[in-house]
């Protein structure tokens, strides 16, 4: 069976070329924005000599701070292109096979529906998070000599003041379990929208977030209860693997110091606390649950 996962998942990825061309896409874009902003800043010599000195008379936290900021806010652009790259994946997974009628060649071969229906959800949601972090470790390491070059031509130290202080290790390294726990907490989601690829006939879109919106509505009017809306809110914006932050905490009181706690990302993760939620292993039921419908629904329906 592992053998065939492993066959399967790499059919994913050779069928659906967004699966790398998007973070490819993304990283370009990206690279390009940020080499324009240095040919922009350029232009203001007396400001750049100005940041330049004190980019090299601020302390190690103090870089090591704003480098970490300038890595995050790259980040934060691979992830929300990785949230919508999976989402159309997933409601066009099972949905295309059956419009381009393919699934009459995939069912000739010895492959089971669970095992289809299974590559689909690691596919969501082990392989695209894989390939959106070796583009983000690509894209980081690109602008970081693209910011050594602009600097070193302006003058500066780019050894002393990027490569000496970027927390390359501990970024990668948050980012990484970021990038596995979202689709563990998010699989409720990516499980619905599975099905609805399998079950709909037409516009998986419309008929995946249609009953996210009308059934939270249904449910007002008829019980006066709010219980799906907040589980639904919830499951989008809470996440519980960071821990309380303290916005006191960031800055040294009158002196506007950075302390040395507050720059490591891994220090606000709580990887105990998200592996031990309720709220995380009920989503997972919920997510089997919606899988295994998929998997009755694609074989036992008709092929259009």
């Amino acid at each position: 069976m592992i053998g065939n996962q492993l066959a399967l998942v790499r059919r994913e990825f050779w069928e659906h070329r967004s699966i790398w061309v998007t973070p490819a896409a993304v990283a370009l874009v990206t690279s390009l924005l940020v080499l324009t902003s240095y040919v922009a800043a350029s232009g203001f010599g007396e400001v750049v000599d100005i940041a330049m000195f004190s980019a090299s008379n601020v302390g190690d936290a103090e870089r090591k701070a704003a480098l970490m900021a300038f890595l995050v806010g790259i980040t934060w652009v691979f992830m929300v292109s990785m949230s919508i790259l999976a989402v159309f994946y997933c409601l066009d997974s099972l949905y295309a096979e059956r419009k381009d009628k393919s699934i009459l060649f995939w069912r000739s071969l010895p492959v089971t529906d669970a095992e289809t229906v299974i590559s689909k959800l690691l596919t969501a949601g082990v392989l695209i998070p894989l390939v959106t972090f070796i583009a983000v470790i690509a894209t980081h390491l690109v602008n970081l000599v693209l910011m050594s070059i602009w600097i070193s031509l302006e003058g500066g130290d780019a050894g002393h003041i990027v490569w000496g202080s970027v927390p390359l290790l501990d970024v990668w390294l948050a980012i990484f379990v970021l990038l596995v726990a979202m689709p563990l907490w998010l699989s409720p989601f990516v499980g619905w929208f599975i099905f609805v690829s399998a079950w709909t006939k037409r516009s998986p879109l419309l008929m995946a977030f249609l009953p996210i919106v009308i059934a939270p509505i249904i449910e007002y009017f008829i019980l006066r209860t709010t219980l799906l809306r907040d589980a639904i809110n919830t499951r989008a914006s809470e996440v519980p693997l960071f821990k309380g932050f303290d916005q006191s905490a960031f800055f040294d009181g009158d002196n506007f110091g950075i302390t040395s706690g507050s720059i490591s990302l891994l220090a606000h993760i709580d990887l105990g606390k998200f592996v031990l939620s309720p709220s995380l292993w009920a989503g997972l039921v919920v997510c089997g649950l919606f899988a295994t419908a998929a998997i009755y629904v694609r074989r036992y329906r008709g092929d259009s």
